[in-house]
This record gives C-alpha cells, structure tokens and sequence, in this order.
C-alpha cells in the first residue's frame, strides 16, 4: 500500500503528482502484468539469455537481423 505524506496546505495535484511518481517507483502494475499468466522457469531463462546475447551485440556493434 502506498502512502503519502500530505500537509493540509498542499494542492491535490502536487499530491497526485507525488502518488503517481510512488506508484512508478514500486512497478506494481509491472507485477500485476506478470502474475497475469504464468511463466514456465525455463522460458524465463531463455528469455534472459536472448536479451543479454542482443545486448552484447548491440554494444559490440555486430547487431544482426
């Protein structure tokens, strides 16, 4: 749950604002996106190896399509 310290004072925009920034902070639409469907360990793995594998060719400038 997030929480935001708020004075009386302050505008509801600024502490929208604030809510939003928290909100992008803590990814958990992120994680709700990812706890939609479940992902088998061994799909996650190759997905990791595919992307450091398109990474190393992008900084190596050997990027092949």
């Amino acid at each position: 749950m997030l929480i935001i310290d708020s004075k009386d004072c302050e505008n509801i925009d600024k502490a929208l604002k604030k809510y939003k920034k928290k909100f992008e902070k803590a990814r958990i639409l992120l994680q709700l996106r990812t706890r939609q469907s479940f992902t088998k360990p061994s799909v996650k793995r190759r997905n990791q190896v595919l992307k450091a594998v398109y990474k190393q060719q992008l900084a190596s400038g050997k990027f092949e399509d």
